[in-house]
């Protein structure tokens, strides 16, 4: 339980930081004042109403964003199809289909999505206050309606792209169409942040004060300190411009030893195997990750070649020791 709650609390970590620099992004150029204001006062205010209302106030708002995005996302696109006449070839046929051209980092979230979910507390709490047979329908609509939204949002990336507009994607879309758009824009971004930012601390506040303190009765107010220094440290990040698409990759990297624990947990193995595949990953992951990895190990020069190589591999490594502990388990009962 302590290894899988400190999985959680990486993905929690690192929920606060990549989502406060995206409403940065759209006050400021990176390290600006107005940049660093912009997080700082987002962040507060996120804080301020989760402590009042704790889980209740972070499922509101995940209604609030969802119905925001959807009837934004509909308005964004009326902007943009328009732009070639309504029809989508030019954004399915815009690119090529290689490997140093994006195949590679689609690969590597078909590789990490067989762990990654199984990680995502803000999922697994909902799940908790909810009979079994809702939850399993809400995943299920939720998977349906989340793959359309991310498909139909990455429009607006390809956009970018076919226009050569630099910068953030949906920041340069929506000021190539004026302040109306960027405003609208602003909402949806803002929105679906905080609602993010909410739902992390109040997965912390449950995970320190319930899961790890005493479930019989709860402190509130341990809970609430929770949320501060989750806020705090989760803040720090920001003022060293990390990439934004980090905090998932290798978050994703480091969690991939639950993927053979998940999905073949009718399988009688040892205690040893959790620990083999779940921690043994967890450091080959990091080592893979933070040290350059040889050119002989890298699949393609693309810009996330060496992030496909390190998940293949860690991969490999997981599922391996986990049947290993199997096979060995088989000879000697």
């Amino acid at each position: 339980m302590v290894v899988f709650t400190g999985l959680i609390i990486i993905r929690l970590y690192n929920e606060i930081w990549s989502n406060t620099i995206v409403i940065g992004s759209y006050f400021g150029a990176t390290g600006t004042s107005s940049y660093y204001i912009a997080i700082v006062v987002f962040t507060l205010l996120t804080l301020a109403y989760t402590l009042k209302g704790g889980m209740s106030s972070s499922i509101m708002t995940d209604v609030i964003q969802l119905t925001l995005f959807v009837g934004l996302l509909t308005v964004i696109l009326g902007f943009i199809l328009p732009q070639y006449g309504g029809s989508l070839t030019p954004f399915v046929s815009s690119g090529r289909w290689e490997l140093g051209q994006g195949l590679d980092l689609l690969l590597v979230a078909l590789v990490q999505c067989l762990s990654y979910p199984f990680h995502d507390p803000v999922l697994t709490d909902r799940g908790f206050i909810s009979d079994p047979r809702t939850t399993l329908r809400s995943y299920l609509w939720a998977g349906a309606i989340g793959s359309l939204c991310i498909i139909f949002f990455s429009f607006v990336g390809i956009f970018a792209k076919l226009n050569d507009l630099s910068g953030e994607a949906p920041v340069a879309v929506a000021k190539y169409f004026g302040v109306p758009m960027l405003l609208l824009m602003n909402l949806i971004m803002v929105t679906s942040a905080s609602s993010t930012l909410d739902s992390a601390m109040a997965s912390f506040s449950k995970l320190v004060s319930i899961d790890l303190g005493n479930a019989e009765t709860p402190n509130v107010t341990t809970g609430r300190w929770a949320m501060v220094v989750l806020t705090v440290l989760g803040t720090i990040p920001v003022f060293f411009d990390p990439v934004i698409l980090s905090a998932t990759t290798i978050s994703g990297t480091l969690v991939l030893g639950l993927a053979p624990i998940f999905l073949f947990w009718n399988v009688a193995v040892p205690r040893i195997a959790f620990h083999l595949s779940v921690v043994g990953g967890l450091v080959l992951g990091a080592l893979l990750t933070f040290l350059p990895l040889p050119d002989a190990l890298r699949l393609t020069d693309g810009k996330y070649g060496a992030l496909l190589s390190t998940n293949l591999i860690t991969t490999a490594y997981c599922f391996l020791v986990f049947f290993a502990c199997t096979v060995f388990r088989t000879k000697n009962a």
